[in-house]
């Protein structure tokens, strides 16, 4: 251990700056989480398919989640990691830091007409050679030519150099640095559509095309390591060094301790994302999974990992309570759930913001097949469960395909990873053992890591590796292979919707 850490009082506050909220987490030298706030702030939909956030909103929430733990303790906290939203597009003053428009969440969908035109104009394949993405309007690169082809008045600051632009991680690094730092980190630039996978930098090909001035972005750096400070004056009275940063799944990577080829994790928020550890090179998918980089090391060495991204689990069970009123929160769908054997025939296509991988379709839409007189809430419940399941089944089949390995056993955690017959239920589905995590929040451990390891209160990630437990692990048992063919069918059903 390094020595200048040595006091048990050391501690790392981890921000979790998520879709819906803000986590903030107090973390000791034995990676024991001491205290933990949240705050919820509102999403906006303006449009159908759009998708926003108030910065300020958002700002205030992370203001609050840490003011609430670190009250008394702020000469405690020796280091800053901070894990984010991904793709979602900021855009701030470089002096007021005040938010030149809503933030444009990555579940937005309004740059699909613009992902098409540059697909239609034979764009794509190089796109993908460069980034390991493809055109989508997940990415945040579409994000910026709407604004500049729908709102000059912002894109005018942005050309003078007045405006800066990034991903959420930028923006609350330029809140926490008072301004002084504009920086991202190697995951998250690798989520926009700007970065070149092969040389570590910003593209200066891409911006191009997508006609944004370089000089507008971050500069890219290590995911952790000395990387800025934060500001007392704005920040709640914390003067501590930001030592590291990752965009959310990536930070789960770090929390679920896989650092080796072949290790794999899946977060239920919002929506599910799976990830494998590919090694210290950039394999490319034939199909529709994602190449991103999983962790930048100070010394310029970089992991790699696929990626599938399921853009609506979590918020499906959300929907049910929101939208539809049938459960009072999610706690309840697993009983309610458990009440029936099956889902009674009924099939969820959750693609409220269209779907994701392995589809890759921002045209399909939301829908429920299989529908009777007998059909009750309770078989939605279970039916929004099965898509939840199935859709990272999908996911992960294309992965072992891709990446030639096999999934021994799948690490999980997020919040919907509390409900066990959803546990039981991808383990049927992966026919593969699936481990949960016994910290849930494992984004915002992650990124506690990644700051420890830059402060030094960690020296390896082989030492991190040795602090993970787990809170259950459940075997496969047999899957219904009906049901999956059911899904399947739902699905292609569900595409194209707004096309026709």
């Amino acid at each position: 251990m390094a020595t200048e850490h040595a006091s048990a009082e050391a501690l790392v506050l981890a921000i979790d700056a998520g879709t819906t909220g803000v986590t903030a987490l107090l973390v000791n030298r034995t990676a024991t989480v001491v205290a933990r706030g949240y705050r919820e702030f509102p999403q906006h939909f303006p449009d159908d398919g759009w998708v926003e956030h108030d910065l300020a909103q958002v700002w205030t929430a992370v203001l609050g989640a840490v003011q609430d733990i670190s009250a008394g303790r702020e000469a405690d906290i020796v280091a800053v990691g901070l894990t984010n939203q991904r793709e979602t597009l900021a855009i701030w003053d470089r002096e007021t830091l005040g938010a030149a428009r809503p933030a444009i969440v990555w579940q937005d969908r309004r740059t699909a007409t613009i992902c098409q035109r540059l697909r239609d104009a034979g764009h794509e394949a190089r796109v993908r050679e460069l980034t390991g993405l493809r055109l989508d309007p997940y990415f945040t690169a579409t994000k910026a030519m709407w604004v500049r082809d729908h709102e000059p008045h912002v894109w005018s600051g942005i050309d003078t150099g007045r405006l800066a632009m990034g991903t959420m991680d930028s923006y609350l690094v330029a809140r926490m640095s008072r301004g002084v730092d504009h920086i991202t980190d190697a995951t998250n630039a690798s989520r926009t559509l700007l970065y070149d996978l092969h040389t570590g930098r910003w593209s200066p090909e891409l911006c191009e095309l997508f006609g944004i001035p370089l000089s507008s972005l971050p500069d890219v750096v290590a995911s952790y390591g000395h990387l800025s400070r934060t500001d007392p004056r704005t920040f709640v009275g914390i003067d501590a060094p930001i030592t590291g940063i990752a965009g959310d799944q990536q930070a789960a990577l770090v929390g679920q301790a896989c650092f080796t080829a072949g290790s794999a994790k899946c977060t239920y928020g919002t929506g599910s994302f799976l990830l494998m550890h590919t090694g210290d090179r950039p394999v490319m998918s034939s199909g529709g999974l994602l190449t991103t980089v999983a962790l930048a090391h100070p010394d310029g060495r970089r992991d790699f990992a696929l990626e599938g991204a399921v853009f609506v689990t979590g918020a499906a069970i959300q929907w049910l309570r929101d939208g539809l009123g049938i459960i009072s929160g999610p706690e309840e769908i697993e009983a309610l759930a458990a009440s029936v054997p099956d889902a009674g025939g009924v099939v969820f296509v959750p693609a409220l913001t269209g779907l994701g991988a392995p589809a890759w379709d921002p045209s399909a839409r939301g829908l429920i097949i299989g529908i009777t007189r007998g059909t009750t809430r309770a078989h939605l419940a279970r039916a929004t469960l099965e898509a939840i399941a199935y859709q990272v089944r999908d996911v992960a089949e294309l992965m072992v395909t891709d990446a030639g390995m096999t999934i021994n056993q799948l690490a999980i955690d997020g919040g919907a990873a509390i409900n066990n017959l959803l546990c039981q239920m991808q383990a049927d589905a992966l026919q593969a053992p699936v481990n949960r995590s016994a910290e849930l929040q494992t984004t915002g451990l992650g990124a506690a890591f990644l700051a420890g390891l830059g402060a030094g209160l960690w020296e390896s990630t082989a030492e991190l590796a040795t602090t993970r437990q787990t809170s259950g692990v459940f075997a496969p048992a047999a899957c219904d292979a009906g049901a999956l063919k059911r899904w399947h069918d739902a699905v292609q059903r569900s595409r194209h919707w707004t096309d026709t």
